[in-house]
Formats: C-alpha cells, structure tokens, sequence
C-alpha cells in the first residue's frame, strides 16, 4: 500500500496534473450527460419520424402497386429499387427471417408502424440472408416484404458513435492537456526562478506578458529580483569600503608596533590581536562576496583536495586522513570551492581538539555518488549538540560552549553554506560516529559531452 500511495505522490502534489485530470474529469462527464440526452431527448422523436416514413413508403408503394397496370408492375418495381432504394418481393412461408434488433429506438418504431400498418406487421433485419430493413405488408389476400436500406433506419451504428466518441475524448484531452500547460507555465517559471535564487543564482528576468494576475506578479518578481541585485551590489561596495578603511589603519598598527619598543610578550598579543581583526575582516567579505555562475569552469576535484590535504599537513598540530576517488570534476568557481575546503578543515582544526591531546585529527573524504561528487570533513573532538546544529549555519554563530573556546566572528560555516548554494549544492552537519563533527557537501558531478564539461 505505502508503495502504491509514494507513486501517486506525483499527482497529488503537481498542479498541472491536477488541474488536467479535473478538465478530463468535467470534459467526460459533460460528454456523458450529452449523451444521456440525446438519448432521451431526441430518440423518442427521430424513432416516430422514421416510422412515419415507413408507414409513408408502404402506402405509397402499396397504391402504386394496386392501380397500376399489371404490364407496368415490373418497370415499376425497377424504377422503386433503382431511384428509391426500396424492394418488394412476395413473402413466402419458408423465408429464413432474422428478426431485428431490439432495443428501445426499435421498439417505438415498430409500435407506430403497427399502429399505421396493422398488428400483423413483421418485420426484419434479414430475410434469406439479404440485409436490410424489412416490413411486410398485403395487398388484396397477398403479402409482401418491402427493404429499405438498413442505414436509412438505423442511421449511425454503434461503432460509428463509439469511434466518434472516442475521437472527441482524445481531442478533449489534447486541449485539456494545453489548457493545463498554459495554466501552469507562468507558475513553472516563477518556482524555477524562485528556486534559482534560493540557490544563490540570478535566474533570467520573467516573461511580463499574459493575464493581467500573471504580468503584475512576474513584473513584481523582476523587480524583486533587481532590487536583490542592487542591495547586493551595494553591500559588495560598502564591505569593499569599510575593508579599505579598517585594513589601511590596522596596517600602520601593526607597522608602529613592529617599529615600536615594546616588550616582546606584549608585541606578540599585540600582534595577534591585529591578524585576529584583519581575519575577521576577512571572513565578512568572503561572506558577502557575490558570486557569477555564468563563469563557472571545471573544478578537477581530486587534484583540490589533495592540494588541501598536503597544505593541512604542514600545519603541525593537524594529522589528515584523506580519500579521495580519482578523475572527479565539478563546475564552479575554484577559489571559492577551494575556500570551502579550507574553511572546513580550520573550522575541525579550531573546534576538533580533544582536552589533552596537542594535534587534532581530521579525515577527508571525496567521492562519487551517482551524479553527485560527496566532500566530507570530519573531526575527532567533542561534536556538538543535535538541536543547536542547524543554527550553526546562522551568520556570527559560535558554540564556544561546546566546541571548545577559538577565535573568529562565526562565519566560517555561514561562507560555506554560502558558497555551496551559489553552486547549487547542499550542505549537512551530523555529529559522527565515536565523537566529533562531520560536514557532507554534495555537488552536481560535471559530465564530458562533446568534449565540454556540463553540470
């Protein structure tokens, strides 16, 4: 049953096969009251139109038969059977008669013939394997078949309307499907774009154009999306701003400092505490530097990451255990992926240490999963708490408490989770197996087409 109800998901939760199946729905059962009308309504009137007819037919070919000179009833009965389609041959006992079908169009048929002909009347759809619509009449103590065309009774067949029908419901389901496609379109495009910039990208500006609902709100959401750009530039240009002024001044600290003639404990804090602030500084633009997907090149992965480890490596409180798959690309921006890394590995570097121990432990691992290429870096050290992992991607969030005490403005995370979004990735935290922190990233894998590289 769970199965069942996981593949009808796809209906339930998609607007467009909704919206289709309820035309389909209203389209059927309009048809089916349709029909059930001209059932009602218009079959009880042609079934007494058609008997008076054939109650027409054989009174006048009765009278024409009657008065007519016997010499002239052959070229008669020609002149009936080739301008007029009607036959009349004598009815014999040992006719093998096949009786009509009986529904309720030919029942009131036969009822208003047999009130216009006599209760005597026969009739058939047969008579010795001849098809037709067959009636008997008399003339003086003689009986007589007259046929007509059956298609001039019966009109349309039962496969003839089941084919129009169908015909009509495939037609109905062609425009209820392009009914639903231009209902559905416009919102298509604004989840699209909506999920593009969820994802750090600028997806391309809405169509304003359609139902008057449809232009006010891709008009509101292209300016929306300009206004992003703007404060985004803007905030670019202010960070850009204030680093120049900060970084100028800490600069000429640091050089009064060395210059200075100080003592040297004094020096080295005094020292520290100016790279702690250009650090901070650092991570603020790092955090709002924008990012162009459009200039994403391939990323040889396995090549980065190796590159990564041997750079931990000379740092001599860190021991690396790396595995990394060969041949992985991916499409970004290098320095911002390689940034990503190497955020990830001070982040287990500052907060991986367990008391006691003066190197803390940390493994890489990169892989590929399907069409995803996985970066995990793990710690060693206390982990932290299940419920407070989330708010560790928060902008200037720092679980000092748990992670033991370590310098910086709590952005670390924040610019990675950034940077993975912009690269339409996803990050996750899991505390590990055994103790520590473990950070998964997964990024679409680059695929050669052509000789190109494509996300």
């Amino acid at each position: 049953m769970p199965t069942t109800t996981n593949r009808l998901n796809w209906i339930k939760s998609g607007l467009f096969w909704r919206t289709f199946f309820l035309l389909a729905f209203l389209i059927a059962a309009s048809m089916a009251a349709w029909v059930a009308s001209y059932r009602i309504i218009e079959q009880t009137p042609r079934a007494n139109q058609i008997a008076a007819q054939v109650i027409s037919v054989v009174t006048i070919t009765r009278a024409a038969l009657t008065h007519s000179a016997p010499d002239l009833r052959r070229e008669l009965l020609f002149d009936l059977a080739s301008n007029e389609g009607i036959r009349v041959y004598p009815l014999e006992e040992n006719d093998h008669i096949e009786p009509p079908i009986q529904n309720s169009m030919m029942q009131t048929i036969q009822e208003h013939v047999r009130s216009g002909l006599g209760q005597e009347t026969r009739f058939a759809r047969a008579v010795n394997d001849v098809a037709g619509f067959w009636v008997s009449f008399t003339i003086s103590d003689d009986e007589y078949w007259l046929m007509l065309d059956r298609d001039r009774i019966e009109g349309s067949s039962g496969v003839q309307w089941l084919g129009w029908g169908a015909m009509t419901l495939l037609l109905s389901l062609l425009g209820a499907l392009m009914i639903s496609g231009l209902i559905n379109q416009p919102l298509a495009r604004l989840t699209a774009a909506t999920r593009a910039i969820a994802n750090g990208q600028r997806p391309a500006p809405l169509p304003e154009r359609g139902p008057t609902e449809i232009r006010e709100a891709n008009h509101s959401f292209n300016q929306m999306v300009d206004d992003l750009n703007r404060v985004e530039s803007d905030r670019a240009v202010v960070l850009a701003g204030i680093s120049h002024d900060l970084r100028t001044p800490l600069a000429r600290m640091q050089l009064e400092v060395e210059l200075a003639g100080l003592p040297p404990d004094a020096r080295v804090g005094m020292q520290s505490d100016l790279e702690q602030m250009d650090a901070i500084i650092g991570q603020f633009l790092d955090y709002a530097k924008p990012s162009d997907s459009s200039h994403f090149q391939p990323i040889d992965m396995t090549a980065l990451m190796h590159s990564a480890a041997q750079e931990a490596l000379r740092m001599q409180d860190v021991r690396i255990n790396s595995k990394v798959d060969d041949k992985l690309v991916v499409l970004g921006n290098a320095i911002d992926i390689k940034r990503v890394v190497n955020n990830l590995i001070e982040n287990a570097r500052r907060y991986g240490k367990l008391p006691g121990n003066d190197y803390v432990e940390i493994d890489l691992r990169c892989q590929a999963e399907g069409d995803k290429v996985i970066v995990e870096v793990s710690d060693h050290g206390a982990g932290v708490p299940e419920a407070e992992i989330d708010r560790l991607l928060r902008p200037f969030t720092r679980m000092d408490s748990a992670r033991g005490q370590a310098n910086g403005a709590g952005l670390g995370l924040a610019i990675v989770d950034r940077i993975v979004k912009r690269h339409s990735g996803k990050l996750q935290l899991l505390n590990r197996e055994g103790g520590g922190l473990t950070i998964h990233i997964a990024l679409n894998q680059a695929k050669k087409r052509h000789g190109t590289y494509a996300g």
